[in-house]
């Protein structure tokens, strides 16, 4: 009843490959920015902002980089939280070198480096897959670690080994260092996202996107029919690394404010890899409702004893976080092994046919 798509015609091959056909989507989605543009600034804390929001959009718009490369192109990664350190680091040097020129504009110019990265460690995808290709990215991930320590003029030799972000203003209101509000950062990074989501959105659904989609089911078969395999694979470790670049720029200059090479240690490119299994392989949604999932649901689970007026201890509370995270992971598997979205897209598909849910479309 709330979602038929009875009415809505489409006069045009435009309309009918519109990135949003149905007007219930259209609606829906609208709401949801008038709520994280408006609503969030408005009503939420600064600690909800800063604990929640900002790394649930960061990790988000790390995940769509993973994504592109192992959900659309096939190619499995394990170098995440590597190219997420490129693209800090490069930010890093880059306000160093140019200090007059917008944080935002260096932001999103950082991640070129780390595509550049991409490249060059996606090379050896052109002659393995599978596992062994995932051993190569695990290698970059080690590399990349000891190039953040070894290499001091990465850190501008500072003694402690960390990124330590300057002040830099915009309009005369800081947006990066330790006087920007976390209300001023979250508009800068969900606007970032913002574009970058629907930039992603486009461009899969476009020729490069079903280029990369037909070299990850069947690559001889997409070779076979003109796709050139060297372009297709190594354009989506460009893609992919360009946003995870952006995404650790992000994570330094407009979350946590500091960071060393722990920040971009294994356990990150395992992190945002879980987020994209749980949230759905090949989905855009599923970036957001996998690090919803990781990152959000343990401060709720966390809450919950305060809340009814348990008195634990942190690390009791932390053991029962981590074995109720582990257990949905598991029962959400088990349920769905394609992820969240493709749950919310079963859900879809009911309401259309409600209340007949088993009838045919």
């Amino acid at each position: 009843m709330l979602y038929r798509e009875a009415g809505q015609f489409k006069t045009s091959y435009a309309a009918d490959q519109a990135l949003l056909p149905i007007l219930q989507d259209r609606i829906g989605l609208s709401l949801i920015l008038l709520v994280a543009f408006v609503g969030i600034p408005l009503l939420a804390t600064d600690f909800f902002i800063g604990s929640v929001m900002i790394p649930f959009l960061v990790f988000s718009l790390a995940a769509i980089g993973l994504n592109i490369l192992t959900g659309y192109a096939g190619q499995l990664s394990l170098g995440t939280g590597a190219f997420m350190g490129v693209g800090a680091y490069a930010c890093y040097k880059l306000t160093t070198y140019f200090p007059d020129i917008n944080i935002i504009l260096l932001i999103l110019f950082s991640g070129v480096f780390s595509a550049a990265a991409g490249v060059l460690f996606g090379l050896p995808s052109l002659r393995i897959k599978g596992l062994y290709l995932a051993i190569t990215t695990l290698a970059a991930q080690f590399f990349l670690e000891w190039c953040f320590i070894r290499i001091a003029w990465l850190y501008n030799y500072n003694d402690s080994g960390a990124i330590e972000v300057p002040t830099r203003k915009l309009l005369d209101i800081a947006i990066t260092g330790a006087s920007a509000t976390p209300v001023v950062r979250y508009l800068v990074i969900i606007s970032v996202v913002t574009l970058m989501a629907l930039v992603a959105a486009n461009v899969l659904r476009g020729r490069i996107g079903r280029s990369w989609m037909m070299i990850r089911d069947m690559d001889i078969a997409a070779e076979l029919m003109g796709i050139r395999p060297l372009r297709a694979k190594l354009s989506a470790f460009a893609f992919s690394s360009y946003y995870c670049g952006v995404a650790g720029a992000l994570m330094v200059f407009m979350w946590i404010g500091s960071a060393e090479v722990e920040s971009f240690d294994i356990n990150h490119s395992f992190l945002v890899l879980f987020m994209v299994i749980i949230g759905g392989m090949g989905s855009l949604l599923g970036c957001f409702l996998g690090a919803a999932f990781i990152w959000v649901l343990p401060i709720i689970i966390r809450a919950v004893p305060q809340l009814i007026g348990l008195d634990l201890l942190a690390a009791t509370t932390e053991h029962l976080t981590n074995i109720i995270i582990g257990v949905l992971i598991i029962f959400f598997l088990i349920v769905e092994p394609h992820g969240l979205a493709r749950l919310w897209q079963l859900g879809k598909e009911k309401l259309r046919t409600w209340p007949f849910p088993y009838a045919s479309n």
